[in-house]
């Protein structure tokens, strides 16, 4: 829910300044250009994450609603899954390298949490993939299966759309992929059943 204000106050700053409809002042605000970034400007890596926008009203609005919806439906369950201090390394971690990714393959400005969000998909297949708890669950598999689903459909499907940056979402579903294999596991609180508690009788005594 942090992500999700953060975001929309990054699109209320858009909004105020004029930059949702205007691709210099988006620019100034913290898109990714190439050549900006690789005049040291690498601040652009993470704020490109919390901008949306291609010019138009409808564009960016759908932008914004896509994201913050995929967002909103997989942060919480991973978070819930293998924790906040993971999801949040994978998620900034994700991002930064989608960024980079756009940088170097493409000439243009660009913005958008997507790149992040893929590497949450990715992030959840190794890490279901690799979890005692989870890789035999009927829950878990079902994930896997879906998270593999929706990113090769959105990948199919994006790459039809040249205005859209498929590249840094290449490079977040790698990452995340790769990052939810090598981070170090979660270890879940046991649940309250299996915790003996020793209760001592009251004694007016003491």
């Amino acid at each position: 829910m942090f992500l999700i204000c953060a975001i929309l106050a990054g699109f209320a700053i858009e909004i105020l300044t004029g930059a949702w409809r205007n691709g210099e002042r988006l620019a100034l605000l913290g898109a990714t250009i190439p050549e900006a970034v690789r005049a040291g400007q690498y601040w652009r890596l993470v704020t490109a994450m919390f901008l949306h926008g291609d010019g138009t009203v409808g564009g960016d609005l759908l932008h914004l609603a896509v994201n913050l919806f995929a967002l909103y439906q997989l942060g919480p369950l991973y978070e819930l899954m293998f924790g906040t201090r993971r999801f949040l390394i994978i998620y900034f971690s994700a991002g930064i390298v989608a960024s980079l990714t756009s940088v170097l393959h493409n000439a243009g400005a660009s913005v958008g949490a997507s790149g992040a969000i893929f590497g949450i998909l990715g992030a959840f297949i190794s890490s279901i993939l690799r979890s005692p708890r989870w890789r035999h669950d009927r829950m878990g598999r079902s994930i896997v299966k879906q998270c593999i689903f929706w990113a090769a459909l959105n990948l199919i499907v994006v790459s039809r759309f040249p205005q859209i940056d498929n590249a840094a979402h290449i490079g977040g579903l790698v990452a995340g992929l790769l990052l939810g294999a090598i981070l170090p596991r979660h270890v879940p609180p046991p649940p309250p059943a299996a915790v003996v508690v020793d209760v001592k009788p009251f004694d007016d005594r003491v």
